[in-house]
């Protein structure tokens, strides 16, 4: 079974250490090619960032390390001299023994002080030689082929464009309808037939994209009186809670008429199809504009400001009497339902209370429940209703339930453990009454008995709670830096984990976390993303975890726990610190689970691509046994592979994600451990999407590289797998 993975600088630094000559020598003769990252047979300095490494085998000064160089410096007789040299400029005080302030803090000093007593002696010189010697056969290869071509990808991208204006009532007069506004006043919209024109904004109390939007709105109000239009809010959704309405609207000085609509006579006769999508008319009543209100947010797209001013360039073209160059956009809210049929199909054998109301009890309200980490419940008829078309939609391009591997072949099981893809029945069952012209209610007492949502720890009662060192002021709009929190366990002992949870204390505002444990005297630092594993992952709708029976986490005596957290605002300042809670085992475990990182920190996306390959590999230098699987890239990334070469045969696919979802970082846990063969090689592939028609694209003029922002990208593939515990290692139970 493997040791634990030892990084690439302390491999390295042990190579250059070790205390006989033996092990460099035994790892010569392939450890070259190894440092050769980009296989030229020539090792650079950015390849071996050691000075005095690079110094010992750059022969001739020149500034690289020939093959020729290389195996000379590492001759047996030039490599021992060289190691007991450095051991002995080490030991400073000439004692014999290396002390943890001569070796400078070094990562590889607590991997060779056995005994932990602060110094490595002379009998510990033989352990420091074979981490040497285990650091490098266990070097990351080179980069290898991609092997995806353009055309099996070439389906996935999304452009949605501009839609057709004359298709969406451009340049058309709007009917004169009558609606109501929350303080019980009628209206129509002919009432603005003195002014310039007004705006009817269609919006939402749990979208979270109207959310961000509403201090935007608050912010246009007064700019479009002084302009002399109107403004209308209006909401579509009749299941939506008008005290929840209300407290929303107190967050923000609105003075425009909100309308909370039964029957949808506003946005039906407008014909609207988006939470977001705001209406400019004329003083005619005749549509001028329709679209988003600018490109400041989306699902995923959180700029600092409005790049694209879609409205206030169309007002502007309304006050100078011409019409604005753009006249309609796509809005990205939450969709609306269509205006039903005008002949009723036939009544269909499904129904709400017996087939729909169980098929998303089983699948959807989990997350869409009062509270829960989804933007709005899903939990009765009227509300299931009121959205059917966002529904049907995402269940027909299968981004809901979120679940994103390839489907197996056909007639194959699914390997992953926890498939939360939709049966194909329950899929058929479910698009066939969203679609149908009555959407039948059924009989109630076909109901499904309710299920009690929980409430606080899903994991039950914690042992520990680790939350963060202080709140965090999140603003209401705009992009927030990710953050990173610091917080040092008072533990007087080891634990085994066997469950965690991390329990946001405002979920609309979290969208990820990555949480990693350092033992007492290991440097903790940030950015350090692919250098390490992760310890614990949330992601919304996946935030805790529990561990089959006989593996746990490891959590050291007085560990510092680090979090990296990506907030995201939801239109509306808060303050938020979310919580670690563990449960420990009650006896020590038979195996520890670990994370293997696999990066590519040397990404170079070019400008405006949008087919942009890298890939980034590690070969094993020991049997691997896997557990699951999670790919990271931010919101350029467009999709991931996992590969497996064996020594011998064909490469084979162990996780194909063909539309990766930044929103949707999941955790891919195999059915059964598979087990990777010694000197296979696990290889990772994504392709960007740097171009204009990735909606998500910060900026598709930049050429990006690694970088802990969203506006940045990574590449990193992590393998989550397990060693055997050692008789020597348990701590203590819970």
């Amino acid at each position: 079974m493997p040791p634990s993975p030892t990084p690439f600088p302390v491999r390295a630094g042990l190579l250059l250490l070790a205390a006989g000559g033996t092990a460099l020598v035994a790892v010569a003769a392939d450890a070259f090619t190894r440092f050769d990252w980009d296989g030229d047979g020539r090792v650079t300095a950015a390849e071996l960032n050691l000075p005095a490494a690079f110094a010992r085998y750059d022969l001739d000064g020149d500034g690289v390390i020939t093959r020729a160089e290389y195996d000379r410096a590492a001759a047996p007789g030039s490599t021992a001299p060289a190691a007991q040299a450095a051991l002995r400029r080490l030991d400073r005080d000439g004692d014999g023994r290396i002390s943890r302030a001569e070796a400078g803090d070094a990562p590889w000093f607590a991997l060779a002080d056995r005994n932990g007593d602060g110094v490595i002696d002379a009998a510990e010189r033989s352990s420091l030689q074979a981490l040497a010697a285990r650091a490098g056969r266990s070097a990351e290869a080179g980069l290898a082929d991609p092997g995806i071509s353009a055309a099996e990808l070439a389906g996935l991208a999304t452009d949605p464009g501009l839609p057709r204006p004359g298709e969406l009532g451009i340049g058309r007069q709007v009917p004169d309808v009558t609606f109501t506004d929350l303080a019980g006043r009628s209206h129509r919209l002919s009432d603005w037939r003195g002014t310039t024109g007004v705006v009817v904004a269609v919006t939402s109390a749990t979208c979270p994209v109207s959310k961000r939007y509403l201090p935007s709105l608050a912010a246009l109000e007064p700019e479009l009186r002084a302009q002399g239009i109107g403004l209308v809010l209006v909401n579509p959704f009749a299941s939506e809670a008008r005290g929840e309405i209300r407290a929303q609207l107190a967050d923000h000085a609105f003075t425009a008429p909100y309308v909370h609509e039964a029957e949808r006579a506003l946005t039906g006769a407008l014909g609207a199809r988006s939470t977001t999508e705001v209406f400019l008319l004329d003083a005619a009543r005749t549509l001028v504009y329709r679209g988003a209100l600018d490109d400041q947010y989306d699902l995923v797209r959180n700029l600092p400001a409005p790049r694209q001013p879609h409205l206030r360039r169309a007002v502007a073209a309304l006050l100078r009497g011409e019409p604005p160059s753009v006249t309609a956009t796509t809005a990205p809210g939450c969709d609306l339902n269509a205006a039903p049929a005008a002949a009723a199909a036939a009544p269909l054998a499904v129904t709400y209370h017996r087939d729909v109301a169980r098929i998303l009890q089983q699948h959807c309200v989990s997350c869409h429940q009062p509270d829960g980490v989804a933007p709005f419940a899903l939990d009765s008829l009227a509300a299931v209703r009121d959205r059917a078309r966002v529904i049907s939609r995402v269940v027909e391009e299968r981004s809901m339930p979120p679940w994103f591997a390839a489907p197996p072949p056909p007639g194959t099981p699914s390997p992953w453990a926890h498939d939360r893809s939709l049966p194909e029945r329950d899929r058929a069952d479910l698009l066939a009454w969203l679609t149908s012209a009555d959407r039948p209610e059924g009989d109630p007492r076909d109901a499904p008995l309710p299920r009690r949502a929980p409430t606080g720890w899903t994991i039950g009662q914690p042992d520990l709670v680790v939350p963060l060192s202080r709140a965090y002021a999140i603003p209401a709009g705009g992009v927030m830096p990710y953050q990173f929190d610091v917080v040092t366990t008072t533990l007087t002992e080891d634990r085994w984990v066997t469950a965690y949870e991390i329990l946001p204390s405002a979920r609309d505002v979290v969208h990820h976390v990555l949480v990693n444990v350092h033992a007492p005297g290991r440097p903790v630092r940030d950015h350090e993303e692919g250098a390490t594993g992760y310890w614990a992952v949330y992601v919304p709708g996946n935030g805790a975890h529990t561990y089959p029976e006989g593996f746990a986490r490891r959590l050291p005596a007085g560990a510092r726990v680090s979090f990296q957290i990506h907030y995201t605002p939801s239109g509306r300042a808060v303050r938020e610190r979310l919580q670690l809670g563990l449960v420990f085992a009650k006896a020590p475990p038979r195996y520890e689970v670990r994370t293997l990182p696999i990066p590519d920190r040397d990404l170079r996306i070019p400008p405006g691509a949008a087919h942009h390959v890298e890939t980034a590999s590690r070969r094993l230098p020991h049997d691997l046994p896997l557990l699951s699987l999670m790919a990271h890239l931010h919101v350029r990334g467009k999709s991931f592979r996992f590969e497996l070469l064996p020594p011998e045969g064909a490469p084979e696919v162990l996780l194909d994600l063909p539309q990766y979802d930044f929103n949707w970082q999941l955790r891919y846990e195999l059915r059964q451990p598979r087990l990777l063969l010694r000197g296979s090689t696990v290889r990772v592939t994504a392709v960007f999407d740097n171009s204009p028609a990735n909606p998500a694209n910060p900026d598709p003029t930049r050429t990006v590289r690694w970088g802990p922002q969203t506006s940045d990208e990574m590449l990193i593939g992590y393998l989550e797998y397990f060693v055997p515990v050692a008789p020597r290692d348990p701590p203590a139970g819970g």
